[in-house]
């Protein structure tokens, strides 16, 4: 059953009970909100020191929202916009994208669909095994972090290896693999954009792999009873090389530029493309990985689909370090070669929250 909580913050309880009884549950968040809970369990409250330092101050910043219409041409001003995004911002949207409005609207629908499935149909897919290429589950980092996130997870391995359309969940299997065919594409179109943005030839980062492997993870952010006292998402960056989001029309996302927490508003048939600590680690700072989160809502469900090009659960020997073209006497290397393996294991045990990894990877810390 899932895990009853009294929504006030308690001297003492015990914590690791109430984590296995939800973890136990199979049943997500989305179960303690089917159960009809009115105030949070005591797992998901922020420490009153974290609430009372949140910033809140309203910010004039937008978002950059970058037309990729005409990229097939002259893409000169695009490369430039592209340019200015990644390296103040770490975040931008893209319209006319060449993804179909149709295939954007039916992802997101099968996202919800298959979070709304009955428990113990969906139950069949909850696991911890990080093996798994397809896997359902609440807050990756649930044992580690020192307060649970407001949301579920779909969690799907697409690439390098073919995943068999058999292994996912027959609700959301066509759409999935719909979106992911199209989202290659457009992922490629971008690294071939911020190569050159770089100053390299277009096929440069695709060349080394970075567009080789691919996963797509559905969230689901029920309906909060008190979104004040908790996120959907902790403060974080994503630990792979881009990150392109589909996100439906609630809102909740927002990215910390120069201290403040900036909305990044919904815009039809816009994705949301972002930096991840492996295109700031290899471009030696030149693009910024951005510090991200998603606050609660009364409104809901959220739903929004990542997909995160990486390689994960990808046996790959290859070691990746600041780009040799980029350095110079004057530009030295900042961050000591890794391997993916090792930079998503030190990610994944250190959770959300906190030090980016990246403070990890540095020559002089």
């Amino acid at each position: 059953m899932p895990v009853a909580g009294t929504g006030g913050v308690s001297t003492s309880y015990n914590r690791l009970q109430q984590l296995k009884s939800f973890d136990e549950s199979k049943a997500g968040v989305k179960g303690l909100v089917d159960s009809g809970i009115t105030k949070l369990p005591q797992i998901f409250i922020r420490p009153p020191e974290e609430l009372a330092a949140d910033n809140q101050t309203p910010s004039h910043f937008t978002i950059p929202v970058i037309d990729l219409k005409g990229v097939s041409g002259d893409r000169s001003k695009v490369v430039a916009a592209v340019r200015e995004a990644a390296e103040t911002v770490g975040l931008f949207q893209v319209v006319n994208h060449g993804v179909p409005l149709k295939v954007l609207e039916e992802t997101l629908t099968a996202a919800r669909e298959f979070h709304e499935l009955p428990q113990e149909v969906k139950g069949e897919y909850y696991t911890r095994d990080k093996m798994k290429k397809v896997k359902y589950g609440s807050n990756f980092d649930l044992y580690r972090t020192r307060y649970a996130n407001w949301r579920d997870t779909l969690f799907c391995v697409l690439g390098p290896d073919p995943l068999h359309p058999q292994e996912l969940p027959l609700v959301c299997r066509d759409a999935i693999m719909e979106y992911s065919r199209q989202i290659k594409v457009l992922g490629s179109l971008l690294f071939g954009l911020l190569s050159e943005a770089l100053g390299l030839n277009p096929e440069y980062l695709e060349s080394i792999d970075y567009a080789k492997g691919h996963s797509i993870l559905c969230h689901y952010y029920p309906p909060c009873p008190q979104p004040e006292l908790t996120l959907g998402t902790t403060k974080h960056s994503d630990p792979g090389f881009l990150t392109i989001l589909l996100q439906d029309h609630i809102g909740g996302l927002q990215v910390l530029w120069q201290n403040q927490w900036i909305n990044v508003p919904p815009v039809h048939a816009a994705l949301v493309v972002n930096i991840g600590d492996m295109l700031q680690l290899i471009s030696n700072d030149k693009l910024k990985s951005v510090e991200h989160r998603v606050v609660a809502n009364h409104r809901g469900p959220r739903v929004s689909v990542a997909c995160f090009f990486t390689l994960d659960n990808y046996p790959s020997q290859r070691i990746y370090g600041p780009i040799k073209e980029l350095l110079s006497q004057d530009n030295p290397p900042l961050y000591r070669d890794t391997s993916l393996q090792d930079f998503n294991a030190y990610y994944y045990n250190k959770g959300l929250g906190g030090n980016s990894a990246l403070y990890h990877f540095l020559l002089q810390r």
